[in-house]
């Protein structure tokens, strides 16, 4: 499917703009509540008299999500980071109050930590690092010229920020009534979808052994798990319905990694009790998201690889970002130059953490040059004709309504994201006056300029190279393996499984840019890796089981040394041992022979070679 801007110069294709032509009412419904919202809070920011009332609806657009727990997390965090980039602000500004260079220079290393530690986090707490940052500049540079005024500057951001974010909240509970009892049907629907999709899928693996894939499964799983956190946020601050579900999908995640041992190994019977185990567990976290109870205080937490490479690639490149920006600014005495510097940190804030940035910025500079068109049309033949703001708010609510109505579907949304923020900044409402032209033109060539500098430095400054991060992907994990077989090591099921799967994922949602053979080979292999990495903490964890023999305890830690050691032969010497253990006898349908054939499924899938 086409997108808009891929209509410009070619033959009209009705499905390319199905979003528009014919939207669905969760879309209509979406795009009226925000696009209401932003008006709202225009008109209150212009009613209160404030200096810049456009930064009010760019806040509502940013926190506006379809999912109203979504929502709520992304404006908490952003009011924290708010508060956070204004005391930075603060310190910065005091401390530097007559050096440019030194404040600078300190402000560009402040917002590449802030960038680089945002790599770390997940979901948004690392939006509220990243928002900590360009509040940081946007104050600094608005106060550098005027120090003395950067109480009343912070004050008035803060303003915006809280303004945008009441008027999104208070359209959303009226266009979303009850959102518990709602919230709390989405979680189950999603759970049992998922399970049902799960248990689907280890079928077709065990019909299709040959054909072996998990991929797909595993990127419904965590996209699901995700939305199942904004789900439980919405059904109240006392539920633990988020750590059950997180349970949940943890237990979907591991009968997934069981059902590709299974296909690997034909050994039905211990794996089949197993994943029936696994299924019960998650039944009954489903059933406690169902029938929550007082007094429920389960904790379930899962985690995410950190990436120190690309998290120094992200602070060092937004540092340096930072610094060129102000040489552009220092050099030329652009009088755009403080508007310029605000919108380059704005947008390394929005873009800094995307899983592959320049890939990112490419629909965000076209939906940068697609507001500054409209804005254009605005600024120059409808504002001029506006005599209130009443008029104002009616004529900006119809691009409004097409941005929220883009911002809905995945092929129009990186065009939606820039446009629908930056709109109501181009325009520049005041009570007392209107943008001249020249004004106008240089905040629109400062903003696209902005827009293109940053894409530019995501090109040029380390930029993401996704065989440079499989490569490292498959270091780390063949480095885990080994602190995996130690027998000091605590390493959960689920964290392992968790850690993969979500770096999975990220490659195959950038992986369009190598060979599709190249990519399947690396997918497939990071599976085994995955899964015999599952099959070491089994085996580890069976050390503890007391009807385990000696004599093959002794044995079964001579080879987890083995697996410890990196050794190059480790797999042949694996399968030796497995030879050897077959040959055994144990009395049918007693625990020691149940151990065993547990342990020939483990062994069995260790001794697999990579492919």
């Amino acid at each position: 499917m086409r997108t808009l801007t891929a209509t410009i110069g070619q033959p009209f294709n009705k499905s390319a703009l199905a979003w528009l032509l014919a939207p669905s009412v969760p879309d209509i419904l979406f795009a009226l509540r925000t696009a209401s919202a932003a008006c709202l809070s225009l008109l209150i920011a212009m009613w209160m008299e404030l200096d810049s009332p456009q930064w009010a609806p760019l806040t509502v657009w940013v926190v506006a999500l379809s999912s109203r727990g979504e929502s709520l997390s992304k404006a908490r965090w952003r009011i924290f980071g708010t508060l956070v980039g204004c005391c930075a602000a603060f310190v910065l500004i005091a401390a530097f109050p007559q050096e440019p260079g030194l404040f600078f220079c300190s402000l560009a290393l402040w917002i590449g930590v802030c960038c680089g530690l945002a790599t770390f986090g997940t979901g948004y707490r690392a939006y509220g690092l990243l928002v900590t940052s360009f509040t940081s500049a946007i104050v600094a540079s608005g106060a550098i010229m005027q120090p003395d005024n950067i109480f009343d500057i912070a004050m008035a951001r803060s303003s915006y920020i809280i303004l945008g974010i009441v008027c999104e909240a208070t359209l959303a509970v009226l266009f979303m009534p009850g959102l518990q009892e709602q919230s709390q049907k989405r979680l189950l629907e999603r759970l049992n979808t998922t399970l049902l999709s799960t248990n689907q899928g280890i079928a077709s693996l065990i019909q299709h052994p040959r054909a072996i894939t998990l991929e797909p499964a595993l990127s419904a799983l965590l996209t699901a798990n995700v939305r199942a956190e904004y789900d439980a946020l919405e059904m109240g601050p006392h539920s633990h319905a988020a750590d059950h579900a997180r349970a949940a999908f943890a237990g979907m995640i591991t009968m997934l990694a069981r059902g590709y041992g299974l296909a690997l190994t034909h050994q039905l019977t211990p794996t089949e009790r197993t994943m029936l185990a696994d299924e019960a567990t998650i039944r009954q976290h489903i059933q406690a998201c169902m029938y929550p109870k007082s007094g429920d205080h389960f904790c379930f937490k899962l985690q995410s690889r950190r990436h120190a490479v690309e998290a120094m690639d992200n602070g060092i490149r937004a540092c340096l970002g930072i610094l060129g920006a102000w040489l552009v600014w220092e050099v030329t005495a652009w009088p755009a130059g403080p508007t310029f510097f605000s919108f380059v940190s704005l947008v390394y804030g929005l873009l800094a953490t995307r899983e592959n940035p320049l890939l990112a910025a490419a629909p965000f500079f076209k939906g940068a040059l697609w507001c500054g068109l409209i804005a254009a049309l605005y600024a120059l033949l409808v504002i001029p004709a506006i005599t209130a703001p009443e008029l104002l708010v009616l004529f900006l609510f119809i691009p409004m309504i097409i941005g929220g109505l883009a911002a809905r579907h995945t092929h129009t949304a990186g065009y939606a994201f820039s446009f629908n923020m930056f709109l109501p900044v181009l325009l520049g409402p005041a009570n007392q006056g209107r943008f001249d032209e020249q004004s106008f033109f240089n905040t629109t060539l400062a903003f696209l300029g902005a827009v293109l500098f940053a894409r530019w430095t995501f090109l040029i400054i380390f930029p993401f190279r996704l065989d440079s991060h499989m490569r490292r992907t498959r270091r780390w994990i063949e480095k885990s393996l080994n602190h995996l077989a130690r027998t000091g090591d605590r390493t959960l099921p689920h964290i392992w499984l968790s850690r993969n799967a979500e770096s999975l994922v990220r490659i195959i949602n950038t992986s369009k840019s190598l060979p599709q053979e190249k990519t399947e080979h690396y997918i497939q292999e990071q599976i085994l890796y995955m899964v015999k990495g599952l099959y070491l903490i089994f085996l580890r964890d069976t050390l503890k089981d007391k009807t385990l023999p000696e004599a093959l305890k002794t044995e079964l830690k001579k080879i987890l040394r083995i697996w410890a050691s990196g050794s190059p032969v480790r797999m042949q010497q694996t399968q030796d041992f497995l030879n050897r253990l077959k040959q055994e006898d144990f009395p049918p349908s007693t625990p020691a022979q149940a151990l065993m054939e547990k342990i020939c499924t483990y062994l069995h899938v260790l001794a697999a070679p990579m492919k």
